[in-house]
């Protein structure tokens, strides 16, 4: 029985290198895979898949009126798997398409993405991942202080920023890896600030 799988983890995790020794795996056993990713993120170019290590492969680029299950339910060969990258960027409707093609097509799909937000916000497409998903999975990344590392912090200018676009590829702007705790260093946090 195919499983809707969210796969998240901070940046940094090696989800994308993860997605692609999947895809390997099957490809290996003579199964077709169709691989989707947001063609919002365009640092590499759209409709690629990169690596921080530079792996890279192509995929389908899905826009915001991108229908994933008709466009799957149109294949000529039956795809045996469905992975996606950056499902974070994902809507809500197209959550919802993945889980048609696991209950309707009987095909499992794995979503790779990242969790939350550098204001510790969900992503519009991870929020309803996190609600449904058969199974949820958290590939792990370490902090610069050696313990877990949940948060991606945004600097701009080489300062920790909690303002902004939640969707900002390019620019002055770089990300880290944090836990909680180093977040709320590098943001001045201290609990008489909560309002």
């Amino acid at each position: 029985m195919a499983k809707l799988y969210f796969r998240y983890g901070a940046m940094g995790s090696g989800k994308t290198i993860d997605l692609l020794k999947v895809a390997y795996n099957y490809e290996e056993r003579g199964q077709k895979v169709l691989i989707f990713t947001s063609a919002l993120d365009n640092r590499y170019d759209v409709g690629k898949i990169t690596t921080r290590v530079g792996l890279q492969r192509d995929a389908i680029a899905v826009n915001k009126e991108f229908d994933i299950f008709e466009y799957i339910k149109k294949e000529k060969e039956r795809p045996d798997c469905i992975l996606v990258d950056e499902a974070n960027f994902l809507t809500r409707k197209q959550v919802w398409e993945l889980s048609d093609v696991v209950d309707l097509l009987d095909i499992p799909v794995i979503c790779y993405g990242l969790r939350s937000d550098f204001r510790l916000n969900f992503f519009e497409g991870s929020g309803p991942l996190m609600e449904i998903a058969d199974k949820i999975e958290e590939i792990k990344t370490i902090c610069e202080c050696g313990a877990k590392a949940t948060v991606n912090m945004r600097f701009v200018d080489s300062k920790a920023v909690t303002d902004g676009e939640q969707v900002f590829i390019g620019g002055n702007e770089s990300y880290k890896s944090v836990c909680r705790k180093c977040y709320k260093k590098y943001i001045g946090y201290s609990k008489m600030s909560i309002k």
